[in-house]
């Protein structure tokens, strides 16, 4: 093919301004390609048999081949590679209609900006044309180089791997009448849980079947052949099979080459015209068979089996990212634009196409667009305990509220790695009862339950966190020390929420099983270390540690919590019983003032422990009471929620969607703080005491988690680490003489 400049073509749409090459007629384009084949206020193809049909989804994977290499080129930073390879396969379900499109894979980024630009919704962002798409691409407030809810059209962020599964399972289970393909790589397929997750997901709600991976089989990864490159055809098949999908549709570009290319993999773009419309045909035809299965209750897969980097710069690995001699003067970027550069006419029909599609822009359409509704929790009922009443379990309270809320929210899901019962809340499992095939009242699981219990961590998270950020509410409990394994999902959605176009429910977090509670099982159950990921997420602005000291404060925490959007928010408390030490109101102002003053006694001189946690009052409070004794004042103040003992500039609060400010002043600070010496006291990590260590001006010091060993007691494990009423108050005493 034939191209000619820009600057040689006139009569250009708006939108083209910025495409540097415009190629010949195409073959029969006044045949197939005159007028677009998504015919005025209809959604999609009426045919994928109509050769018209096949025709302008095959000039729509190349448009988008076009685009993906021309904005990564204008960057020479960003991968064209793998988007590139199932460009047939994404054209397809657009022309179909199926705009709900989620990825596994952060770099097929440039590609799904580029569909997004095609069907208008990047004009919400104010990219009208190819030459803005151009220079916003992976520059601040544009198109950052991986996926995000900050996007018009896109409905999940995608970085790290083996997470696309979990937003497209949530998506489909919200929304049971619309087909969610995601895209999955087969370097991202060697990520562990992908598989597990979906089996899983799928014997909890068999009937949830209306997500539908794409599996892009070019045989490379990022540097090198994927680990499933030498399966021959049957053995992916069967693999796909063994793993429970009942459905597999596996379309691959080798049965169409005629031109003799090596290997297993092949580039279509490399076929003669009519080759390239028999595969477009059959991929056209085999997305069409896989969706309607997912719809109609069957576990399906379409997998595309095609070179990696077909269309564009380079193949194979090779044409996973563009480096900086990769800029879009070289000659081997623009002797590749050129090969795929389309017609004027071409492109008007694609963007035609792309606008009708699913009923509009994706921007308009796609559920992430709209707030799920969500019943009223109305007021919850609330137990408060006397203040000096008998030890309460805190989980256990906070349960007796997750109960109602799913008894009053029929989408809440509850997700947990089997611990429910050892992390006393087992009142969860026997209200709203575990997912499961077998019924068993001893163990609370039926058909039908509002609780998820996979053994896999980031299955636990992947879904919880899924379902928050689709619309829904959810809690996803763990124990503290494993709970690391489901955090890089976590993390990614909490990061989404921060800058998502429109509210959802803050993901919340229960952490149980805490490494003072588990002196018998020894260093493997003892992991709190996992709070310096959280005191650094806490600088994001939208992130809400809260460390409740008793059954009462763990209530209120919850409560605050439901009624907050776009936020992380981790509740970390024991299962032992322990003291009812606050009343509603006192852990009321700890969450609004981070922290609350549990005693004050005066003295001669004033020694000020700022305590996080439960169990490490009980340390605390031995060591007041024999300062009290050599006339030591002391003042002990539970730290609920250390977000807010930050300063404003601290913190990127005011770049979050739904931001939350409300960090106590200078004042405030010196009255819950001042002293002649501050104490931090934490059985977690030291970093979490860093917004008070930062501010007071006191001599002071920290006791924290060092390292974890087998004890018989919590109070054994306390001392092993250096948490001793002894030591608190050895050093307490050194600090104010």
């Amino acid at each position: 093919m034939t191209a000619t400049t820009s600057k040689a073509t006139s009569a250009l749409p708006h939108f083209c301004e910025g495409i540097q090459y415009f190629g010949e007629a195409l073959p029969e384009f006044e045949t197939y390609g005159a007028n677009p084949v998504i015919e005025s206020a209809k959604e999609a193809i009426a045919n994928p048999e109509e050769p018209a049909a096949v025709y302008q989804t095959l000039l729509f994977a190349d448009a988008l081949r076009y685009l993906t290499l021309q904005i990564t080129g204008s960057k020479a930073s960003g991968h064209p590679g793998g988007f590139a390879s199932q460009a047939e396969a994404y054209a397809a379900l657009v022309m179909l209609g199926y705009k709900n499109i989620i990825t596994e894979v952060g770099h097929h980024a440039p590609g799904f900006y580029s569909a997004m630009f095609l069907d208008r919704s990047l004009e919400e962002m104010g990219i009208y044309t190819v030459q803005q798409l151009r220079d916003r691409f992976r520059e601040k407030h544009g198109l950052l180089g991986h996926l995000s809810g900050y996007i018009p059209g896109i409905l999940a962020p995608a970085g790290p791997l083996g997470q696309g599964q979990h937003f497209a399972m949530a998506a489909a289970l919200l929304n049971k009448d619309k087909l969610f393909p995601f895209t999955l790589g087969d370097g991202g397929l060697g990520e562990p849980y992908i598989m597990s997750s979906m089996a899983h997901f799928h014997t909890a709600y068999p009937g949830v079947t209306n997500f539908l991976p794409v599996l892009v089989w070019n045989g490379y990864s990022q540097e090198h052949h994927s680990m499933v490159s030498l399966k021959t055809n049957a053995q992916m098949m069967a693999y796909w099979h063994g793993n429970g999908f009942e459905e597999v549709v596996l379309v691959d570009a080798k049965d169409f080459d005629d031109e003799d290319q090596p290997g297993n993999y092949v580039d279509s773009t490399a076929f003669s015209f009519a080759q390239r419309l028999a595969f477009t045909k059959a991929v056209l035809l085999g997305i069409d068979e896989a969706a309607r299965s997912a719809l109609s209750g069957r576990l399906t897969v379409f997998i595309i089996k095609q070179l990696k980097g077909a269309g564009v710069h380079a193949r194979g690995a090779k044409s996973h990212n563009l480096y900086p001699k990769d800029t879009l003067d070289a000659p081997h970027i623009v002797n590749a634009l050129k090969e795929r550069a389309l017609p004027v006419q071409a492109w008007q029909i694609v963007r035609t196409n792309c606008e009708r599609a699913g009923g509009g822009p994706a921007a308009k359409t796609v559920v992430t667009e709209f707030e799920y509704p969500l019943p009223d929790l109305g007021e919850l009922p609330l137990e408060e305990y006397t203040v000096g009443s008998d030890p309460k379990v805190s989980t256990t309270a906070m349960g007796r509220l997750v109960a109602k809320v799913g008894q009053i929210d029929e989408n809440f899901l509850v997700t947990n790695a089997d611990g429910n019962e050892a992390s006393g809340i087992a009142n969860i499992n026997q209200a709203l009862k575990i997912i499961h095939p077998t019924t068993d009242d001893l163990y609370n699981q039926a058909p039908g339950g509002q609780v998820y219990e996979p053994l896999s961590e980031d299955a636990c998270a992947g879904l919880a966190a899924g379902m928050s950020l689709m619309g829904a509410r959810s809690l996803w409990c763990s124990y503290e020390s494993f709970a690391i394994n489901g955090l890089p999902i976590w993390q990614t959605v909490t990061q989404a929420m921060a800058e998502l176009r429109r509210p959802t429910p803050s993901t919340i977090t229960l952490f149980t099983a805490g490494a003072l509670e588990q002196g018998r099982n020894g260093w493997t159950h003892q992991r709190p270390e996992i709070e310096a990921y959280f005191a650094a997420m806490m600088r994001n602005g939208n992130v809400f540690p809260l460390f409740p000291p008793d059954a009462n404060s763990i209530q209120v925490c919850y409560d605050w919590a439901l009624r907050t959007k776009n936020k992380g928010i981790v509740i970390t408390a024991s299962k032992s019983p322990l003291p009812i030490r606050t009343t509603f109101n006192m852990t009321r102002h700890g969450l609004q003032d981070g922290a609350v003053v549990l005693q004050d006694v005066a003295g001669d001189q004033q020694v000020v422990f700022a305590v996080i946690g439960d169990m490490t009052l009980i340390p605390v409070f031995e060591a007041a009471a024999f300062l009290e004794t050599e006339g030591i004042g002391v003042k002990i103040v539970s730290v609920i929620n250390p977000r807010r003992l930050y300063r404003p500039h601290d913190t990127g609060w005011n770049t979050c969607t739904e931001p939350e400010g409300g960090f106590i002043d200078d004042e405030k600070f010196a009255q819950l703080f001042a002293g002649d010496a501050l104490i931090g006291v934490t059985g977690g990590a030291a970093a979490m005491l860093e917004p008070i260590m930062l501010r007071s001006t006191s001599k002071r010091d920290t006791f924290a988690w060092r390292r974890g060993e087998t004890t018989a007691s919590a109070g054994e494990l306390m001392a092993f680490n250096g948490l001793t009423a002894e030591a608190l108050t050895k050093r307490a005493i050194e600090l104010v003489h």
